[in-house]
């Protein structure tokens, strides 16, 4: 099912990045070229070393680099993908995407995406109180409206020593959702 298709994987800089390592190992294995993103927040959880060495790819991490050809990243990256991922998704992107902010490569590549042809995905992580925050629900709300498939967290125990809502859905589910979205995709292409 992953042969052929190109998935962006967006990391912003929550905890629950370091996760994301094993979604990509299992993407690319199953045959998925894969290209990461990641803000500079995120490099302080996980290199991007370690998903260049996952993928065989480089990692879009600065959106002033060119790194394959001249044409610009953003729109080079947005053309390919299948769909992109962005996991985790925090507070802080989350506002971003609403507020149509681009100070990073996640944000710069998802402006210049055509979600009528390629879906984004987002699944939100941060502490239980960030995600009950009303500028949480709100931004998701509306990022719901303006057509990103937002998932649900997770309840569970979080890395900040609290048990809740915030936690983001582990490698299989956020595999499912992708394999889920790829195939809707494919009913509606033909």
């Amino acid at each position: 099912m992953m042969k052929g298709n190109h998935i962006g994987i967006g990391v912003s800089g929550g905890i629950a990045a370091y996760k994301i390592a094993g979604l990509v190992s299992t993407l690319v294995q199953e045959g998925a070229t894969v290209d990461v993103l990641m803000t500079d927040a995120a490099k302080k959880f996980i290199t991007p070393l370690t998903f260049s060495s996952l993928t065989a790819r480089p990692v879009f991490d600065d959106q002033w680099s060119q790194i394959d050809g001249h044409e610009p990243q953003h729109i080079k990256i947005a053309n390919s993908l299948s769909v992109l991922l962005i996991a985790p998704c925090t507070m802080d992107m989350l506002a971003k995407l609403n507020h149509g902010r681009t100070n990073d490569a996640v944000s710069l590549v998802v402006s210049a995406i055509d979600r009528e042809t390629t879906p984004v995905i987002l699944a939100p992580s941060m502490n239980t109180v960030m995600m009950k925050q009303p500028a949480t629900q709100r931004n998701i709300s509306m990022l719901k409206d303006d057509g990103f498939t937002v998932l649900d967290s997770e309840y569970g125990w979080q890395a900040c020593r609290a048990i809740g809502e915030g936690r983001m859905p582990e490698k299989e589910a956020l595999l499912e959702v992708i394999k889920q979205t790829l195939s809707r995709k494919n009913e509606i292409s033909y």
